[in-house]
């Protein structure tokens, strides 16, 4: 470390700066040999970033260029090991670095190790409050600000150790880059520095005029500005991973809510295409698919017919195990439902709508739905070799429910 820190501040003399982390790190775009690592400083500058084979965190020296956007892709790892990292900034004086963040990740596993354990949630987006709203939950709390949802969820997710992360989409309420810290990246930041994330783009993603073609760089200049799946075989959009013994597939199917700029969802699409190629090719691997819109619901928003009635034959004809749901503000499990009836052979239907949004209640009822909750929340998912347990967990850690399923 001293030679380390010798170095620094060698360098410091001709561009140091002191400079604060305001976003991250956070990891996403995991492979078996990939990692990503994101953050932003509040201004220009270059940052350290060490890392090994855990407890060798410090085996591997990468340095950032100077900016206030920065991305270290790390090449050269190995699947089914765990990792540790650093990362240094300069210090306010220009004498030295801070004190590292530090941090750790899992590199995706290969496909004879048969145990996974990821956790998922969805819609954090923060709701305005009508004045009124704001008062009632005030009164409600002894005349003092309510504790955020968020911040309690995140208490519970880091001390679970996932593998991964699955977001079901609207991160924000406005989808814009400039809520995304307050809405999703501050409440949820030891997670984020201790767990890959992966996401499916909701409808806020696409922002309020989503139905207007004037909303084309909308995504391009706030969503992709945090996020991407760069090694993705279909495109940032949509994508799939394989991990284990297990097939994660990611769609968008947010046409159906009018997104003119959304990849379509018919079945001449070119998502529907990949998606039916993706499933074929998965044989005995679990298969997982996660979506922001529903494909089964009995909140407020109800289904998203259009994309239902296109990927829901897909999903029972490939055998599809279990579907992550987002959009709604609450949670709610199916039967396995197959022709749109219960029956042993169908498809689980789980909507995760409680990661701090408003919530929502049930508007009206269906013969598909299990279980419904109107509370915030998160799933803790366990693979082990043929059996899948979801258990889900309230922002006090009180378990609503929990199912099994067997591949």
């Amino acid at each position: 470390m001293k030679i380390f820190l010798s170095f620094l501040l060698a360098f410091a003399s001709c561009c140091a700066y002191g400079a604060q982390i305001i976003r991250g790190p956070y990891i996403e775009d995991p492979t078996q040999t990939t990692m990503v690592l994101r953050w932003q400083t509040d201004e220009p500058t270059p940052a350290w970033l060490e890392y090994g084979p855990t407890p060798r965190c410090n085996q591997i020296l990468k340095i950032s260029p100077e900016g206030t956007q920065h991305k270290a892709i790390l090449y050269g790892l190995v699947p089914n090991q765990d990792f540790c990292y650093r990362l240094y900034v300069y210090n306010a004086a220009r004498d030295g670095v801070q004190a590292p963040v530090e941090g750790k990740f899992t590199t995706l596993y290969s496909a004879e190790r048969k145990e996974v354990h990821f956790l998922a949630f969805g819609n954090t987006a923060k709701t305005p409050l009508t004045p009124e709203e704001q008062m009632k939950s005030w009164e409600e709390n002894g005349g003092l600000p309510p504790a955020d949802p968020r911040e309690l969820l995140a208490e519970q997710m880091v001390q679970k150790d996932a593998d991964f992360v699955i977001h079901t989409g609207d991160l924000t309420y406005s989808g814009l880059d400039g809520d995304a810290d307050a809405e999703f990246f501050v409440p949820y930041r030891n997670v984020l520095s201790k767990t890959p994330l992966f996401i499916a783009i909701g409808a806020n993603e696409y922002g309020p005029e989503r139905d207007s073609r004037d909303s084309k760089s909308f995504v391009r200049t706030n969503y992709s500005r945090f996020h991407d799946m760069s090694w993705s075989n279909a495109t940032p959009k949509y994508y799939s991973f394989d991990t284990a013994n297990a097939r994660f597939i990611f769609l968008d199917a947010n046409a159906a809510y009018g997104a003119v700029w959304a990849p379509n969802i018919d079945n001449k699409s070119a998502q529907y295409k990949w998606l039916q190629s993706t499933l074929a090719g998965a044989g005995e691997k679990w298969k997982i698919v996660v979506i922001n819109a529903p494909m089964y619901s009995t909140g407020p928003k109800g289904p998203a017919n259009e994309a239902a009635a296109n990927f829901v034959p897909l999903f029972e004809r490939y055998g599809v195990d279990l579907v992550l749901q987002g959009a709604e503000g609450n949670y709610e499990r199916t039967f396995p439902m197959y022709q749109d009836e219960a029956n042993t052979r169908g498809v689980t239907y789980v909507t995760l709508g409680g990661g701090g949004a408003k919530l929502t209640r049930r508007s009206g009822s269906h013969r598909s739905t299990a279980r419904f909750v109107s509370a915030y929340h998160y799933a803790d998912v366990r693979i082990s070799d043929r059996k899948l347990t979801m258990t889900v967990y309230n922002e006090q850690g009180k378990q609503l429910d929990k199912v099994e399923l067997y591949n």
